[in-house]
């Protein structure tokens, strides 16, 4: 069987919406979270691949978990993953949860409802968070935040893609009751530009991500490494910064995503405002400076 690193798309952490593992990230952890998304990126690319057939997708991602689970040494990227849980004493349990999510990928192209689409995110996005604030040692009373952020970060990809998933992939992740709701077809989101009942129905869409957004404010707050905390920030900021894009444009014909000077703009303030923010506590609070 081939290698699942030959169906990578070439598509990289610096490439994602979303900072991975960023600077701001104390050096002692990013190596353990490079090694998970690397696992991620390729088990990702495998559920995506256009070429490749629902049953063979499945086939691949099996062998990439056996790998993680040492069954077997053929994936590079399940064996680094392994050999950083192991060092670290942690669960492979948020790498499988991954994998559930893109089996569903391979074999799952349609979405009720709202309520199908956070249970997705269940397994293909809280994991991600959840396994971060692992590796940072922090409490699992985190999880409800780290949980209603991540899905909302990846509903905005959802919202973004919607239409090179439903072309390329005949994939579509917007809940069929929300398009019935506004008499919409899922062919339309092929078109070159959403009809006003389109737009919408995605602006409606839009508002419930921001809700979301909304449930993780006390996010960073909750955080005990700064460094993480501030990572956080960042990434609230830019997510409500593109919940607004998507409220206010047309992701069929406009563009729905920052470039890096509106990243760059957008984190720089989001780091100053979460600084001062911790700087003016409480002074039960203590003010956590970052590793040296």
């Amino acid at each position: 069987m081939e290698n699942a690193h030959q169906f990578r798309s070439g598509k990289g952490s610096r490439d994602e919406n979303f900072p991975v593992a960023s600077w701001l990230v104390h050096p002692q952890h990013r190596g353990a979270i490079l090694a998970f998304y690397e696992f991620v990126r390729v088990a990702d690319d495998i559920a995506d691949h256009p070429e490749l057939i629902a049953q063979d997708k499945i086939a691949h991602l099996d062998r990439l978990e056996q790998s993680l689970l040492g069954a077997n040494d053929a994936e590079p990227e399940g064996v680094a993953l392994r050999t950083v849980l192991r060092e670290r004493r942690l669960s492979p349990r948020h790498a499988q949860d991954l994998l559930r999510a893109f089996r569903m990928d391979a074999t799952k192209l349609r979405y009720a409802n709202w309520e199908e689409l956070i249970e997705y995110c269940t397994y293909s996005a809280m994991p991600v968070g959840r396994y971060v604030l692992d590796v940072h040692g922090e409490s699992r009373s985190t999880w409800p935040a780290n949980d209603a952020l991540c899905a909302a970060l990846q509903i905005i990809n959802h919202l973004q893609d919607c239409q090179a998933d439903y072309l390329n992939l005949d994939r579509v992740y917007v809940p069929l009751d929300a398009l019935a709701l506004d008499g919409v077809r899922v062919e339309e989101l092929g078109e070159r530009a959403a009809s006003p009942a389109l737009r919408q129905c995605l602006r409606r869409l839009a508002d419930r991500t921001g809700e979301l957004l909304h449930q993780s404010v006390s996010f960073p707050g909750s955080v005990n490494d700064l460094r993480l905390a501030l990572e956080i920030s960042v990434i609230q900021a830019l997510a409500r910064r593109l919940v607004a894009l998507l409220q206010s444009r047309d992701p069929l014909s406009e563009r729905v995503h920052l470039g890096k000077a509106g990243v760059a703009t957008v984190s720089l303030f989001a780091i100053t405002a979460s600084l001062v923010g911790r700087l003016f506590r409480a002074p039960a609070d203590v003010v956590r400076v970052p590793h040296e």
